[in-house]
């Protein structure tokens, strides 16, 4: 992703760039992928069930290809609610669960896949849980199919948080968060 806010950053928008990174290798490639951008980016060793920011840090909040891996969804979703403003956005980029003998293959495959591929669950369904959650309202969704099996089809969105009076911080619930494969 640096490579599209270098692009930015270099145009006549500014904005501060922040990213987390829980694996001391992929952290230091970051870096290094930052730099030879010139991108000033600030990397922390974080992880999404416990972002290192402040409540209302963010204007917007970006996800590329990593829901797939983490363990607890919804204390994720949870996470980046806490840190976005309100008003802010959500916007991400993700593979999910296809159809008909696609599906029946990731579902094959879903074991063995989430050993070699960092956790990554094949079967998936992404944006239905992000569509659960109460303080995000779905601005934008558009399947994509793009990818290669197993790893298709991806879905972009973007979503606006909003702040419900009452609202619990922290008591999105989300429900049927893995579909059987």
């Amino acid at each position: 992703m640096f490579p599209y806010f270098a692009e930015a950053v270099s145009s006549e928008y500014f904005f501060d760039v922040s990213a987390i990174e829980p694996d001391p290798h992929m952290r230091k490639q970051a870096q290094n992928r930052a730099e030879r951008l010139d991108l000033d980016v600030e990397i922390r060793s974080g992880v999404a069930k416990s972002l290192p920011y402040a409540d209302d840090s963010f204007d917007i909040v970006i996800a590329s290809m990593v829901f797939c891996t983490i363990p607890n969804v919804e204390t994720a979703i949870n996470e980046v609610v806490r840190v976005l403003k309100p008003g802010g956005e959500f916007r991400f980029l993700e593979h999910l669960a296809d159809d008909g003998w696609r599906r029946r293959l990731q579902g094959v495959l879903a074991p063995l896949w989430k050993t070699v591929a960092g956790g990554c669950h094949l079967t998936r369904r992404t944006p239905s849980l992000f569509a659960q959650v109460e303080e995000l309202d779905i601005v934008e969704l558009e399947r994509m199919s793009i990818g290669v099996t197993p790893v298709r089809p991806f879905v972009r969105g973007r979503l606006v948080h909003r702040r419900r009076e009452g609202l619990v911080r922290g008591s999105t619930a989300i429900k049927n968060a893995f579909v059987k494969p």
